[in-house]
């Protein structure tokens, strides 16, 4: 069944080096997702008024959590093409780039397995 940390081909994901009842039975090698997303000029105006008036940023959540998202499928896309059904030791990162930090990559990386 798919869900958040196991897509419909099956590729489970955890953040741990291995998964409890299911011996690991061949390393395929580091698989990557990145997604690059940029700022939006009334999303940014909003936000700021939240910073000054307080409360969180909805759009800035929902924009973190679809590109997390879209960077683990990318993830599980990628160990799926190797002969995968697991990534284990996933690792996520986010960081803000451009000229202005008007953008933001998110990247998921961890170790394709068979299990």
């Amino acid at each position: 069944m798919p869900g958040p940390w196991k897509d419909a081909r099956g590729v489970i994901v955890t953040t741990t080096p291995t998964i409890e009842g299911r011996p690991i039975q061949d390393y395929l090698g580091i698989v990557t997702g990145e997604v690059i997303v940029g700022a939006n000029l009334f999303r940014d105006l909003f936000a700021n008024i939240r910073d000054i008036v307080g409360g969180r940023s909805g759009s800035y959540e929902r924009i973190l959590r679809d590109a997390r998202e879209q960077a683990i499928e990318e993830l599980q896309a990628e160990a799926a093409t190797r002969g995968g059904n697991a990534v284990v030791g996933v690792d996520l990162d986010y960081e803000v780039i451009g000229d202005t930090g008007s953008m933001l990559m998110v990247s998921a990386s961890g170790t394709a397995v068979k299990v």
